[in-house]
C-alpha cells in the first residue's frame, strides 16, 4: 500500500510524520548501501536513516589507523561496483572508505544523517511499518511505509565486559573502537583483552610503536596464515569448498596452519576441537588471520596471558594467580547487534539481534520486513542478502504501485486509520 506521488504530504500528515513510498532502510553502512544501490538500479525509491553524520561510521570513526581488509578485495566488493584496479589486494581502511563514498555517489544514495531510530513496529491494523526517530537537532519524526529493511549490521554497539575492579584501575581503559594508534602508548605496559583479529592486530601495532603489550587469550581460537604459498587462505577455502565437504576442508586448513605456523599450544594458544569453518557457521566466531603477531609472540615482544580475574589500581590479577603491572587496557572485545533495542513486537530476530533463520534464508521476515548484513559472513554475505532483498522488494513494490481502484481505496482506509 503506497502513495504514488509525494513522499511527504503536509496536507494530510502532521509536520512530524513522513510517508515513505518505498522501503525504509535503517543503517548506512556497507549493508545499507548495498541494498540501496540494488534498489536504485531497479527504480525503487527508499528513505535511509542513519544515526551518525556519515556513511559507514564504523569504518570512519571506530577503526584503528593500520586496519586493512582482512580478505582479498574481490570478496569485499559491494554489488555492481568493483574496487579500482589500482587498489592493492588488501585495501587499506582509507581506501575502503573512499570506495564506499564513491559507491554512494555513483548510486545517488543520500541518507538522512543524524537520525537515530528509537523504535520500529508493524501496525497490524493499517498493515504499515511505523519507525520513530530522533534527529541530531532534537526533533522527533515518524516514518511510515510498507517495508522495513534492517541494515544496522552485526557491529552496531561495542561490547564492554564487566570485569571486577576495572572501574578502580586508575589507568586508561579504552575499547578498540576508540583505539587509533600505538603511538600514544609508546613505552607503556598495555593489556589487550581479546585475541580475535582486532586483538592480534592491536597487539602488533603496539609493538611497532614501542609499547609492551600483553594479550589475554582466554578461550581456544583458530589462527590461520593469511596466505599459503602466495594464495589467500580464504580464497583457498572457497576453492576447496566447491569440491569437498566442509569437514574435510576444515581438516585441510588446520593441517596447513600447523605446517605454516607450527604448534601454537607452546605459545599459550589452543585450537578449538571444532574446525574453523564449522565454528564460523555455527557460532559466528571468525578465525584469526596472522599478520605477524605470532612472530612477536615467539620473540617475547607480545606476552600471552590467561583470563583476568580482577583489576586493581595499576595492575591485573590473572586467572592463574599472577599479578601484572599495567599502564593501560585496550578492550578488543568485539561488537554486537542493537536490533533488540528498537525493533518491537517482532520475533524474526533472536535476543542477540540476529535472524532466527540461518543464512542463506535469513534475509526476509513477514509483513514487509527484511534483514541485510546479519549473515556472519562479512561483506560477501551482506552483498548476497542485499541483492536478494532488493530483487524481492522491487517485485512487491511494482505490484503495489499498479494503479487500481482497490489500492486507492486501501490508501484512503490506511490514512483514516492512522491519522
Amino acid at each position: 500500500m503506497v502513495l504514488q506521488h509525494s513522499d511527504r504530504m503536509d496536507s494530510l500528515f502532521s509536520p512530524q510524520t513522513s510517508w515513505v513510498s518505498g522501503p525504509i532502510i535503517v543503517g548506512a553502512g556497507p549493508s545499507g548501501l548495498a541494498v540501496a544501490a540494488s534498489l536504485r538500479e531497479q527504480g525503487v525509491p527508499f528513505t535511509m536513516l542513519e544515526r551518525a553524520d556519515c556513511i559507514a561510521s564504523l569504518w570512519q570513526k571506530r577503526t584503528y589507523d593500520r586496519l586493512k581488509l582482512h580478505l582479498p578485495k574481490q570478496f569485499c566488493e559491494l554489488p555492481r561496483m568493483a574496487f579500482p584496479a589500482h587498489y592493492p589486494e588488501y585495501p587499506t581502511r582509507r581506501q575502503f572508505i573512499d570506495y564506499l563514498e564513491d559507491y554512494a555517489a555513483a548510486f545517488d544514495i543520500n541518507p538522512l544523517f543524524g537520525h537515530t531510530v528509537l523504535s520500529a513496529r508493524y501496525d497490524e491494523t493499517s498493515g504499515l511499518w511505523r519507525v520513530r526517530a530522533s534527529s541530531s537537532a532534537g526533533a522527533e519524526m515518524e516514518y511510515i511505509g510498507s517495508w522495513l529493511v534492517v541494515a544496522t549490521g552485526e557491529n552496531a554497539e561495542s561490547v564492554v565486559p564487566d570485569i571486577p575492579g576495572i572501574d578502580g584501575f586508575g589507568g586508561e581503559v579504552v575499547h578498540v573502537a576508540d583505539y587509533k594508534s600505538g603511538e600514544a602508548y609508546r613505552g607503556k605496559r598495555v593489556l589487550v583483552v581479546g585475541c580475535g583479529n582486532s586483538g592480534m592486530e592491536v597487539s602488533l601495532d603496539l609493538c611497532d610503536h614501542g609499547a609492551r603489550p600483553a594479550m589475554v587469550v582466554r578461550d581456544a581460537v583458530h589462527v590461520l596464515p593469511r596466505e599459503v604459498l602466495g594464495k589467500s587462505t580464504f580464497e583457498l577455502a572457497v576453492l576447496l569448498m566447491a569440491w569437498l565437504p566442509l569437514w574435510l576442508v576444515d581438516k585441510i586448513l588446520v593441517l596447513l596452519a600447523w605446517l605454516v605456523l607450527g604448534n601454537l599450544a607452546k605459545l599459550g594458544i589452543r585450537r578449538p576441537a571444532t574446525g574453523p569453518l564449522e565454528l564460523k557457521n555455527t557460532t559466528g566466531r571468525t578465525p584469526v588471520l596472522d599478520y605477524g603477531a605470532l612472530a612477536r609472540i615467539r620473540s617475547g615482544e607480545i606476552t600471552v596471558v590467561p583470563g583476568v580475574a580482577r583489576f586493581g589500581r595499576g595492575f591485573a590479577e590473572l586467572a592463574d594467580g599472577r599479578v601484572i603491572a599495567l599502564d593501560a587496557v585496550v578492550l578488543a572485545t568485539g561488537y554486537r547487534s542493537n536490533v533488540p533495542q528498537w525493533l518491537q513486537g517482532n520475533d524474526f530476530f533472536n535476543k542477540d539481534g540476529y535472524p532466527k533463520t540461518a543464512f542463506p534464508n535469513g534475509w526476509k521476515g513477514e509483513s514487509g520486513l527484511y534483514a541485510v548484513g546479519f549473515t556472519r559472513r562479512g561483506l560477501s554475505g551482506a552483498s548476497a542478502d542485499a541483492m536478494r532483498a532488493a530483487k524481492d522488494l522491487a517485485r512487491v513494490w511494482k505490484e503495489a504501485t499498479k494503479p487500481t481502484k482497490k489500492s486507492t481505496a486501501c490508501h484512503r482506509r490506511c490514512i483514516s486509520v492512522i491519522f
